[in-house]
C-alpha cells in the first residue's frame, strides 16, 4: 500500500517507500506498513517484524520436525500450534505388519491391501469351531488362534434301484 506524502509543500502520491540519505553515505529506508496484519502470533518467538502499529516481538512456537505414529484405530497425532519444519504421520510399523491379504476377510480392501481370507462363524453349539468342523486341509482363525480342519467329505451314495441315499 502507498500513501500521498508532502515534502517541503510539495504532494508525492502513493509513495511506497521513503528513502533518506544518511551522513555517513548510507541511506534510511521507510516502507509504509500501514496495510501490514502480521501479529506476534505470526512471527517466530526470538524474530522482530513491524507493522502498522511498529515493532512486533514474535511469540510462534518453534517445534522444529513435528512427526507421529498412529496405532490404534481411533488414534490421531496432535500437531501442535506454531511452525513446524515439516514431518511425516503414520500407521505404526506393528500394524503395518498385520495389514497382509490372510488377516483381511475376502472382497474387503482395508488400506489398499485387498482381502483373501474366507470367515468361519466361530459361534458353532457354545464352543467355537474345532478342527473337526473345518474341511481337511483348510485353515481358520478361531479366537485368534490359527487351526488345521480335519473334517472329513462324507461320501454320499444312491441304491440304484431302492434310491435310498447313503451318507458315510
Amino acid at each position: 500500500m502507498a500513501k500521498n506524502v508532502i515534502i517541503n509543500g510539495a504532494t508525492y502520491n502513493s509513495v511506497p517507500l521513503v528513502r533518506i540519505p544518511q551522513t555517513d553515505g548510507g541511506t534510511a529506508e521507510f516502507y509504509d506498513t500501514s496495510d501490514a496484519t502480521a501479529e506476534a502470533q505470526h512471527t517466530l518467538t526470538g524474530k522482530k517484524t513491524y507493522g502498522a502499529s511498529g515493532a512486533i516481538n514474535g511469540s510462534m512456537a518453534n517445534n522444529g520436525d513435528t512427526s507421529g505414529t498412529i496405532a490404534t484405530k481411533t488414534g490421531t497425532v496432535t500437531i501442535p500450534e506454531g511452525y513446524t519444519t515439516g514431518g511425516s504421520v503414520g500407521l505404526a510399523e506393528a500394524q503395518k505388519n498385520l495389514l497382509v491379504a490372510g488377516n483381511i476377510k475376502s472382497g474387503v480392501t482395508l488400506l489398499g491391501v485387498s482381502g483373501s481370507s474366507m470367515v468361519l462363524d466361530t459361534t458353532i453349539s457354545s464352543g467355537g469351531a474345532t478342527a473337526s468342523n473345518i474341511m481337511n486341509g483348510y485353515k481358520a482363525f478361531v479366537n485368534g488362534a490359527q487351526v488345521t480342519g480335519n473334517a472329513t467329505v462324507p461320501t454320499v451314495s444312491q441304491d440304484t434301484s431302492t434310491k435310498v441315499l447313503t451318507i458315510s
